[in-house]
C-alpha cells in the first residue's frame, strides 16, 4: 500500500525528450579527467604521476576513512596530476589521462563467477574496492549505508523513481539491462541477511513497469511498488514513507527506521563490481534540454567532459545555461570543461525563455513554500534568518534537515533563489561550527 507524503509538487517531466533513445556508448574521449573527489567524504590521494602508464580500470586514488577509490576509465598515459575545474563549482586534485585507444583492461580485474562462498564482509569489501557510491547524485559510499545498516535494517528499497524532470537515464536502464539491477539487489539482500525488497517506480514509466513485472516473476521476494508521479517522490525518506508508512525523523537517517535505499543504477554497479570484477569507471548519462539537437542516454566513461558530449548531440541554439543534473537539484555550471564524476547522471541545456528569473525578488508571504516542502520545513522564515546570519534561528528550524529539492524555489512567485539561500546557510552554519563549539548570533 502506498502512503503519501507532505507537500511535493508536479512540475512538466519533460522526459519524452530523451526518454526512447537507447542507451548507446560514446566514442571512447581522447582525454579523460577524472576527479580525486567523487563522493561524500575524505577526497582520494593520487597513487600515480605524471607520465605513468594506467590501464583501464586500475586505483589510480584511494585514502583513508569517509573515501571511496577511484579507477582510471581509459588506459593510457598520464598527462598531469593537478587541480582541474569541477561540477561544484571549484578545482579538484584530478588525474588527466590520455587514451591510448586500447581500453587495455587491468589484469586484477577478472570475472569471479560464482559467489555463493563469499561472505557479506567480503561482498562489502570487494564494493568498496569497487569504489560505489550513490549514482543517484548523493554519492555516498555504498559500503558505509551497507555496514552501517548491519542488524538494523529489515526493508531495502531500490529508488527507481526518478522523479526530475527531463532526466531518463535510469528509466532505461531499467527497460534495457533489468537483470543487473536486479542481480545487485540479490546482493544487498544477502549482504543484510533478507528475502525481501521493494522497488519504487513512478507511474510514468510504463515500458519500464511491464518489463520489471516480467522479471519479478522470477525473483519471489522482491515487490514492485507502482507510486503516484509526484516530485520529489524519490527522495530518500520520502520514498521510505511511501512505500513503507514509516517516517525518518528529523536529522534521523533511513536505518533508524529499519530501511535502507539503493539507486537502480547503484544497484547495477554493484552487480559488475560482485559478478565481472569491474569498478565504477561509467555510467549512464542523459544528455537533454530543448537546445539539444539529439538529446539521448549514453554510456560515458568517467573524466569524459560537458564539451564532449554536447559535441556529440550538437546544440541548435545556444543554451542560456547547462546543468550538471536536473532542473529541480542540478548545480548551474559556469564552464563546461568539466568531467562527468560517478554522481551525475544528466547534463541538461535549458533555453533563455526556460531559465526563470525575477530582477528584484521579494517574498511577499504567500506561504507557498510552506505548502509544498516535503520536510515539513518554513521556506521564508530560513530565508529570512539566511540575509540575516541568524544561525541560532536556521539551527532552531532545522536547516539542516532541507535536502534542496528545490519544492520552494519552483512554486515561489517572486522566483526568490531559497535553494541558493539554504545552502548558503549550511555553509554559514559549517564555518561557525569549526570556529569553535558555540553558534553565536
Amino acid at each position: 500500500m502506498a502512503h503519501a507524503f507532505f507537500g511535493g509538487i508536479h512540475p512538466a517531466d519533460r522526459k519524452a525528450l530523451s526518454c526512447e533513445q537507447p542507451i548507446t556508448p560514446i566514442p571512447s574521449p581522447k582525454v579523460v579527467v577524472i576527479p580525486m573527489s567523487q563522493h561524500i567524504g575524505a577526497p582520494c590521494q593520487p597513487l600515480v604521476k605524471k607520465g605513468d602508464t594506467v590501464t583501464m580500470g586500475q586505483k589510480i586514488g584511494d585514502g583513508a576513512g569517509l573515501c571511496e577509490p577511484v579507477h582510471a576509465s581509459v588506459s593510457g598515459t598520464v598527462l598531469a596530476v593537478e587541480p582541474r575545474p569541477h561540477t561544484n563549482g571549484g578545482k579538484v586534485m584530478s588525474v588527466v589521462i590520455e587514451n591510448d585507444g586500447r581500453n587495455t583492461l587491468c589484469p586484477d580485474i577478472t570475472p569471479r563467477g560464482e559467489i555463493d562462498d563469499l561472505t557479506p564482509e567480503q561482498l562489502m569489501d570487494i564494493i568498496h574496492e569497487a569504489g560505489i557510491v550513490g549514482m543517484g547524485g548523493a554519492t555516498f559510499p555504498t559500503n558505509v549505508k551497507l555496514s552501517s545498516g548491519l542488524g538494523k535494517v529489515d526493508t531495502v528499497i531500490v529508488n527507481a523513481s526518478e522523479c526530475e524532470p527531463y532526466i531518463t537515464a535510469d528509466d532505461r536502464l531499467l527497460r534495457q539491462e533489468p537483470e543487473r539491477v536486479l542481480s545487485g539487489l540479490r546482493i544487498i539482500l544477502r549482504i543484510f541477511g533478507l528475502e525481501r525488497a521493494y522497488i519504487g517506480i513512478e507511474r510514468n514509466k510504463p515500458e519500464a513497469i511491464a518489463v520489471l513485472q516480467r522479471r519479478l516473476e522470477s525473483h519471489p521476494g522482491i515487490r514492485l511498488q507502482v507510486m503516484k508521479t509526484r516530485y520529489p517522490q524519490g527522495a530518500e525518506k520520502q520514498l521510505i514513507q511511501t512505500i513503507t508508512g514509516r517516517q525518518v525523523p528529523p536529522g534521523g537517517l533511513p536505518a533508524h527506521v529499519g530501511c535502507a535505499v539503493f539507486n537502480a543504477a547503484t544497484c547495477a554497479a554493484i552487480h559488475d563490481a560482485v559478478y565481472d570484477g569491474m569498478p565504477l569507471i561509467r555510467r549512464v548519462v542523459t544528455v537533454t534540454g530543448t537546445p539539444v539537437t539529439r538529446p539521448g542516454n549514453f554510456l560515458v566513461p568517467v573524466g569524459t567532459l560537458f564539451d564532449e558530449l554536447l559535441k556529440l548531440t550538437g546544440l541548435k541554439e545556444p543554451a542560456a545555461k547547462i546543468l550538471s543534473g536536473g532542473p529541480m537539484m542540478g548545480v548551474a555550471q559556469w564552464r563546461t570543461d568539466v568531467p562527468i564524476t560517478k554522481g551525475t547522471n544528466c547534463v541538461l541545456a535549458l533555453s533563455k525563455k526556460e531559465v526563470f528569473s525575477r530582477e528584484h525578488p521579494h517574498c511577499i508571504r504567500c506561504g507557498r513554500c510552506v505548502g509544498v516542502c516535503p520536510m515539513h520545513l518554513m521556506p521564508l522564515y530560513l530565508y529570512d534568518y539566511e540575509r540575516r546570519s541568524d544561525l541560532e534561528g536556521l539551527q532552531r528550524m532545522n536547516v539542516l534537515d532541507c535536502m534542496e529539492c528545490g519544492c520552494c524555489a519552483y512554486t515561489c512567485p517572486a522566483g526568490i533563489p531559497l535553494v541558493q539561500s539554504f545552502r548558503t546557510a549550511k555553509q554559514k552554519l559549517k564555518n561557525a561550527q569549526n570556529k569553535g563549539p558555540e553558534v553565536r548570533k
